[in-house]
């Protein structure tokens, strides 16, 4: 798969491959979209990453020190320092790993490209792709109020978007399969366009020229919630990997 092995020396790496998450994957899909974790304290843990918003209002995406929020309507804008999230993932990102795509991919091959290289699937990694897509196809959750559904049902009212011949940033993780529920297992990406303008939780895309960059992450940090939603919520309902898939995908 021609993936190179990046210097850590032009890297000038210095911080340690730490992955901070706020909260559960299973606390938001029981219906926990409210937090106290504001984005300038995740911030704090890192400048790149993924995630939601209070009142589950829209996506977060977090690259080069800059976080947005990809919102219900398609559009993107700034996120705010005192906005708060119910669930992210955050890490300085210090790719390993670089790929140059000089021929069209599907999300299956970018995804194979990497699993190639990675020695093990009980890591988590870090993936991002700067490119031409001739296709993103991504959904973004409305605004929810209380009393609050599931997410399993919240996501029935998402519309779904098809971004198409645009050049953005697709940033990612890839989650060991046992810590589904915890987050998401598998591959979790999120996109925005060069102008910063929309975007969304990524479902499928075909880049078509561009550069990935991947690396592993050894280390994991999570700030449980201490309120009453994330304390009564039912962390472990016996649907959970099924509700997971179709939320996700």
């Amino acid at each position: 798969m021609n993936s190179r092995s990046i210097s850590m020396k032009d890297l000038a790496i210095s911080r340690p491959n730490v992955l901070y998450q706020a909260s559960l994957m299973s606390a938001l899909l029981s219906g926990v979209y409210e937090g106290d974790v504001t984005m300038a304290q995740l911030r704090e843990h890192g400048d790149f990453g993924l995630g939601t918003f209070n009142k589950l209002d829209g996506e977060l995406i977090a690259f080069d020190g800059n976080i947005f929020q990809l919102r219900g309507d398609g559009t993107a804008r700034r996120a705010s320092p005192e906005q708060k999230t119910p669930f992210a993932t955050m890490t300085f990102f210090n790719p390993t790993n670089e790929y140059p795509i000089t021929r069209p991919h599907s999300r299956e091959e970018i995804h194979q490209v990497i699993d190639e290289v990675v020695a093990s699937q009980n890591a988590f990694c870090a993936m991002r792709i700067d490119g031409d897509f001739s296709r993103v196809d991504t959904r973004t959750v409305p605004e929810q109020h209380r009393p609050y559904k599931p997410m399993l049902e919240a996501v029935k009212e998402q519309p779904t978007f098809h971004i198409k011949n645009s050049h953005g940033v697709l940033i990612g993780f890839l989650t060991p399969e046992y810590m589904q529920g915890i987050n998401v297992a598998g591959y979790h990406e999120h996109f925005i366009d060069q102008a910063r303008h929309s975007g969304g939780h990524v479902l499928d895309y075909q880049v078509e020229r561009g550069t990935l960059t991947f690396g592993t992450v050894e280390k994991l940090t999570i700030d449980f919630p201490h309120d009453k939603d994330f304390l009564n919520a039912n962390l472990s309902p016996e649907n959970l990997q099924e509700a997971i898939r179709s939320v996700e995908s």
